[in-house]
């Protein structure tokens, strides 16, 4: 089994690197960013933001609540306060499934 280099995870991720994680606008991050308390970039001295890997684990949930599952912002909102644990869970779980569906789909592609 050939060597595979470990992905070099960053502490900080940029607005547009997030943007382009999410494949959506990068005023919709700054929006989500006033509307979730969640959501706390660092700036830099320039005044950009730089997201942690939290910030980017919670922008996701706030993607699936919204984008996926079509919470409004108050429902997501609520959701996050109320369970936060439980809709990450529930996030992580659907995934870890697309990740086993798209191996499947290669195998079958390869049989």
């Amino acid at each position: 089994m050939p060597y595979k280099e470990k992905e070099i995870e960053k502490l900080y991720y940029s607005i547009g690197e997030i943007a382009e994680m999410l494949k959506v606008n990068a005023s919709l991050i700054r929006f989500w960013e006033k509307e979730f308390s969640i959501i706390n970039p660092k700036k830099n001295k320039k005044g950009n933001r730089m997201f942690s890997r939290e910030d980017v684990k919670n922008l996701k949930l706030i993607y699936h609540l919204v984008k996926e599952k079509g919470y409004t912002l108050q429902g997501a909102q609520s959701s996050l306060e109320n369970g936060k644990k439980g809709a990450f869970e529930q996030m992580e779980a659907i995934e870890r499934l697309q990740k086993v569906r798209s191996f499947l789909l290669e195998v079958k592609d390869l049989l």
